[in-house]
């Protein structure tokens, strides 16, 4: 739920990127990072360990405007991919107002998209998030690799409540943008649509 800040004027909008250790969440954040210009984005926090690039998050808001008076700001998270992290990536979730799910298109990795999309599905619904009803878009990302996954047989097998999707390169920043800006979209719809 995004949070409003009336002594600021502000509305904080909360994006979590989840999806397979190593599957390039931390990769589309930091590109985003990258080819923000200066004035709208704050420093980049990350904390490393030795089997996963991002045990906690990394984060960045962006200024867009406002909403009937209120400044508007994104704030994007990363969860660490590993399952071992599961309380790391309920604790990221909480207040979550969109997701962006970042799929590795390989063939080896579709048991860990599979399960990490199944994880998703369980910690919104213990917070009381529909995943049908949520703001959530699908990355489907490394489609540059010679392994991959036709993007039909990934909608079929992970996207089957039909969300918006985009294919990727995230390291060269391909679908990096576009991903982020839907998400942004469907976020301030539903903002909109609270604010009375």
């Amino acid at each position: 739920m995004a949070l409003m800040n009336e002594k600021s004027k502000e509305i904080n909008c909360k994006i979590v990127y989840y999806g397979p250790g190593l599957g390039g969440k931390t990769t589309n954040i930091q590109y985003i990072f990258h080819k923000t210009q200066g004035g709208i984005k704050s420093s980049l926090s990350t904390l490393d360990t030795d089997n996963e690039r991002t045990l906690f998050f990394d984060f960045l808001p962006l200024d867009v405007g406002e909403i009937r008076g209120y400044k508007t700001r994104f704030h994007l998270y990363t969860v660490p991919g590993q399952v071992v992290y599961e309380p790391s990536r309920k604790l990221i979730l909480r207040a979550v107002d969109g997701v962006i799910f970042v799929a590795d298109s390989q063939v080896s990795r579709m048991d860990d998209n599979l399960e990490s999309l199944s994880s998703l599905k369980l910690n919104l619904e213990e917070q009381g998030y529909d995943i049908r009803k949520i703001p959530l878009v699908f990355q489907w990302n490394k489609r540059d690799m010679s392994n991959i996954v036709p993007r039909q047989d990934l909608t079929k097998k992970l996207n089957e409540l039909n969300h918006p999707e985009f294919e990727s390169v995230a390291i060269k920043g391909e679908g990096v943008f576009e991903t982020l800006k839907m998400i942004s979209k469907l976020v301030l719809i539903n903002v909109r649509g609270g604010i009375n």
